[in-house]
């Protein structure tokens, strides 16, 4: 599968696009504003290239959008035109933060769902109890849950899950619940900072 991180340079989509690499199954092409930037983090993460977004998101089969949680619409709107029909990965999450802790935010409706009112193509929503840090020396331990409406754009981006976690990777319904995926990442951060640890997420029963 032909893979476009946008916002590769950063922590998180770095570390999944060296994962990625790693996993051998996928070519990796990693976007940036910084064309320059994105060829220099591509050579450091073993993808196949780096180049400006508008152009990494050309001819792949499922664009990662990694960028930070308030640049997620915005650069959705920038490179709609540009992605087209092409299946569009959200991993991104609107935290609150306060003194007593991290929560969602009161909006009603889950980035992913405001994403795919923008895009032309299908949006899935998934890796959200995934972390940069997680991702830091391979594999995060656990599973990883994936939903969305589009049953072709949803199964990539669960054979993409099942390559970055030591567990296995669940199809977790309709993008609708993308609105407790999202609020999940405040649970984990949440976790994290109690703790002093690198949580993640293991579904039983199944």
């Amino acid at each position: 599968m032909k893979v476009a991180v946008v916002g590769g340079t950063g922590d998180f989509g770095l570390a999944l696009a060296r994962q990625l690499a790693a996993a051998g199954e996928h070519v990796v092409v990693i976007g940036s504003r910084d064309a320059e930037r994105a060829q220099a983090k591509a050579a450091a993460a073993g993808a196949a290239h780096g180049t400006h977004n508008a152009d990494a998101v050309q001819g792949v089969d499922l664009v990662v959008l990694a960028v930070k949680a308030d640049a997620a619409l915005p650069t959705a709107t920038e490179l709609a035109d540009a992605i087209g029909d092409t299946p569009v990965l959200s991993v991104a999450s609107e935290l609150r933060f306060t003194k007593t802790g991290v929560f969602p935010t009161d909006e009603t409706r889950s980035v992913a769902e405001r994403m795919q009112e923008i895009l032309h193509g299908p949006v899935v929503a998934g890796l959200h109890s995934l972390a940069a840090s997680s991702l830091a020396d391979g594999k995060a331990h656990g599973d990883a849950l994936v939903c969305g409406d589009d049953a072709a754009a949803k199964e990539l981006a669960l054979t993409l899950a099942a390559d970055v976690v030591t567990g296995d990777a669940y199809d977790a319904g309709p993008l609708a619940s993308a609105r407790a995926l999202e609020g999940l990442t405040a649970v984990i951060v949440n976790l994290n900072r109690r703790y002093k640890g690198h949580a993640g997420l293991d579904i039983v029963g199944l």
